[in-house]
């Protein structure tokens, strides 16, 4: 299968998850808004979520897959078999331990994360108690991750991604029998919102299992212990905590700053929401799939071959980015009042939402970047380099967030992860650039200036059309409403494609038949 397809695979899966997740938070905006439940879910949902993509999807997936490819060459089935073992004992013994510290010192971890809740007694209550039950959400997600990677490097990259569509309609389904029940006290609201997380974890975790058993890989039941494998992992993966994790990092350093505005969570939480939809099918799928071919290039010697996924991974990812980006930026405000105002989502909480998801906009391409170029290190079993880089992106994003936020509120706190992203990545790339890892060729530079050039002019026939339709998209039912978004969305991407096919930007016609071609 070309690295095409397997990036539609991931991708297509990523996108199915995420406009189930826009149904998600479409009843979530229904169901709380933007008031305390709102920002406490924020809280305890990101929790959990902070520590599996800073732990599982970060570090352990950039340091466990070169590894384990490395043991299914040099060792065979066995070897990867007896490796796994190993591993997985160590992951969930460790995971184990941290939900229960986790579950005792909780008080103390939200007032950490959002020091602004403790002057509302009654938010910080429930905070706390929404995060003990949402943390076991850690586990599962955790146990995905290391059953994904060992899919992965099997080249089955379809479980994994589709997984995470479970929890998004096991929450719809919990917040539609909270709107057709017609619960509306707090407390009751929250824990019901902190189990079907948790279930959506249990969910999701089956889902890569039954894979793994299709698979035929047994994984051994081995009693924890420090081996020279999870020594290794652990020496590789501690850099990867801050490499794979930074954009969570700041996330989070964002989150404890903006606890002191109320509501400022929750607009955060749903722009967010909207520019991690192009970040989630088009650079975690990339990433997803870009880390075990590298490995297996480099392993190989197929220097010519590492080189050209490298470039066109770059070249596919920014013809779908750009565009995306764009548009976030030219009709913030339409995408938001019409996804989500209704109920208890009003005007104020579209202007707040739009303003953050410009900021976001802007370093859409940043974030996708870092997806492309980070398995280049990790690949080589490099993780220490990106931790340095991560670490320099956080500093800037600390020290701006506090510079920011007396001005401009949330939304300095979202320009600050904007361009601490562009840190990191400008970063990754020049060095790799610089040890001859990263070789950019020709035809690679002029088709992005021509995707730039392809995104810019999208950008302005969106704009004026988006004027010619305002009163669809503000005023008219919600039916027209959606229907008129859809129509400039459509608009945006004809002019994007037909420009860029037209100019030789990219071929997306070669594009679709790679994906529809037979494997041979």
């Amino acid at each position: 299968m070309s690295l095409v397809r397997n990036f539609a695979t991931v991708g297509g899966a990523t996108l199915l998850s995420r406009l189930l997740g826009f149904v998600r938070d479409v009843l979530l905006a229904a169901v709380v808004g933007a008031g305390p439940v709102a920002d406490a879910f924020v809280v305890a949902f990101r929790l959990p979520n902070l520590f599996r993509r800073l732990f599982a999807e970060g570090a352990f997936n950039s340091a466990f897959i070169p590894l384990f490819g490395r043991a299914v060459e040099e060792q065979g089935e066995d070897g990867a078999r007896r490796f796994a073992g190993e591993i997985g004992a160590a992951l969930l013994f460790c995971l184990l331990a941290l939900t229960a510290l986790a579950q005792i010192f909780m008080p103390g971890v939200v007032w950490a994360l959002a020091p602004g809740f403790v002057e509302d007694s009654a938010k910080y209550d429930l905070t706390v108690l929404m995060s003990r039950i949402a943390f076991p959400y850690l586990i599962f997600m955790s146990l995905l991750a290391f059953v994904g990677g060992i899919l992965n490097t099997y080249n089955r990259f379809a479980a994994a991604a589709f997984a995470p569509v479970m929890l998004n309609v096991v929450m719809s389904l919990v917040l539609g029998g909270v709107l057709l029940g017609g619960v509306e006290a707090d407390m009751t609201l929250g824990v019901i919102l902190a189990v079907g997380v948790t279930i959506g974890g249990i969910v999701q975790l089956t889902v890569v299992i039954i894979d793994l058993k299709r698979l035929g890989f047994r994984i051994p039941v081995y009693r924890p212990r420090y081996t020279k494998s999870a020594r290794r992992l652990l020496v590789l993966g501690f850099p990867g905590v801050i490499a794979g994790g930074v954009t969570q990092i700041n996330i989070a350093v964002g989150q404890i700053i903006a606890s002191l505005q109320e509501g400022a969570n929750a607009l955060l939480y749903y722009a967010d929401r909207l520019y991690q939809l192009p970040l989630g099918v088009i650079g975690i799928a990339i990433g997803v799939v870009l880390l075990p071919s590298l490995t297996r290039q480099l392993r190989a010697g197929q220097t010519a071959a590492y080189q050209h996924s490298l470039n066109r991974a770059l070249e596919f990812s920014l013809v779908l980015t750009l565009p995306a980006a764009v548009a976030l930026a030219v009709i913030p405000d339409e995408i938001v009042s019409v996804l989500f105002q209704r109920v208890r989502f009003d005007a104020a909480a579209v202007e707040g939402t739009a303003a953050a998801l410009t900021a976001f906009a802007f370093g859409l391409p940043a974030f996708v970047l870092n997806k492309v170029f980070s398995p280049g290190y990790f690949a080589r079993e490099d993780t220490r380099t990106p931790m340095i880089f991560a670490i320099v992106a956080m500093i800037v994003n600390v020290g701006l967030s506090i510079a920011l936020f007396p001005v401009l509120k949330h939304v300095g706190i979202a320009l600050a992860t904007t361009i601490a992203g562009w840190m990191n990545t400008g970063l990754l790339i020049v060095f790799l650039w610089r040890r001859g890892h990263f070789v950019p060729d020709f035809k690679l530079l002029r088709r992005l200036l021509l995707v730039l050039l392809a995104s810019l002019l999208m950008g302005l026939i969106v704009h004026f059309a988006a004027q010619y339709l305002a009163p669809s998209l503000s005023d008219a039912w919600l039916l027209v409403r959606v229907a008129s978004l859809c129509a400039l969305v459509l608009t945006g991407m004809a002019v994007f494609a037909l420009f860029t096919q037209l100019s030789g930007g990219s071929d997306l016609l070669g594009m679709i038949k790679a994906l529809t071609r037979r494997n041979t």
